[in-house]
């Protein structure tokens, strides 16, 4: 398999009707923002369209949690740059970290923790990876020193302080 980026990074820009009367983004438009910048991301960067996988395979993710913190507002108009990694992974699960930064990527905005259970859409019941994501997820896997969310989120904010 060849080389591949374990940490994926795109752009994106804060629209007027995501956002709140104060031109901050609304804190359930995160979520969107985030999500849409993964599913993004696989596909450009790993050539893995979950919708497609769907409908080929009747197997693919479901939210099993999200954690997320809100740092710094993102607000109206402005480009941010949005990066995720996958921390990781069983024969059932995924934990991905996204984090939403200023376009520049000095000052971080947001960080979200997502669990996704690998999903049998016909059986209605979690299904184990196949052999090709579990080698994919082996080569792209980039795990954190912290253990705990909230130990993460101390952390970058330490690491970003300006």
């Amino acid at each position: 398999m060849k080389q591949l980026p374990k940490i994926l990074e795109s752009k994106s820009k804060i629209r007027f009707q995501d956002c709140d009367p104060l031109n901050h983004l609304n804190n359930s438009k995160y979520l969107d923002y985030l999500i849409n910048a993964r599913e993004d991301q696989l596909i450009d960067h790993y050539d893995v369209n979950i919708f497609e996988n769907a409908k080929k395979t009747g197997t693919t993710w479901v939210v099993g949690s999200h954690q997320i913190a809100y740092i710094r507002p993102a607000f109206v108009m402005e480009t941010v740059t949005i990066d995720s990694q996958l921390l990781q992974f069983s024969n059932k699960q995924l934990l991905v970290e996204i984090r939403m930064w200023n376009e520049e990527k000095t000052v971080l905005k947001s960080v979200m923790w997502s669990s996704f259970i690998h999903f049998n859409i016909s059986k209605g019941k979690a299904h184990e990876h196949n052999e090709k994501f579990m080698e994919l997820f082996t080569n792209v896997i980039l795990p954190v020193e912290e253990t705990s969310f909230n130990e993460r989120v101390k952390s970058l904010r330490m690491a970003t302080v300006s």
